[in-house]
Formats: C-alpha cells, structure tokens, sequence
C-alpha cells in the first residue's frame, strides 16, 4: 500500500501528524507531507488512523490493496 496526499485540498489541521508522525508531517506552509509514501502492512491500521483524522480528505490509500 502506498499513501497519496492532495497538498491543495490539506488545510493544514496536522491531525495525521498527531496520529502518525511516521508517516506524515506538515511543511513550512503548513501543509502535509507524506514521510514515506510505501506502508508496511503492520503500518496499516495507524496509517488508516491517520487517514480518518483528516477533516477534509487530503491523504488516502492508494495501491492494489488500498
């Protein structure tokens, strides 16, 4: 499974951070940035964790088993 973001529709709110600073945090502007876009699949749930925290949809799954 890979991690996609959407930088224009994140607004900035870091809950993915919060949840998982593994796998995302934000840039100067104050926007997501995907660490590392390739998830171990013991990874997933906080991933998925991660990806429900955001109130406007900016990262999802993508991939074959996404």
């Amino acid at each position: 499974m890979r991690i996609k973001a959407d930088v224009v529709k994140c607004q900035g709110y870091g809950n993915c951070v919060g949840v998982d600073a593994k796998h995302f945090d934000l840039d100067d502007d104050g926007l997501v940035v995907v660490l590392d876009e390739v998830v171990d699949p013991s990874e997933m749930e906080t991933v998925d964790a991660a990806i429900r925290s955001c109130p406007v949809s900016a990262i999802w799954r993508a991939g074959a088993d996404a």
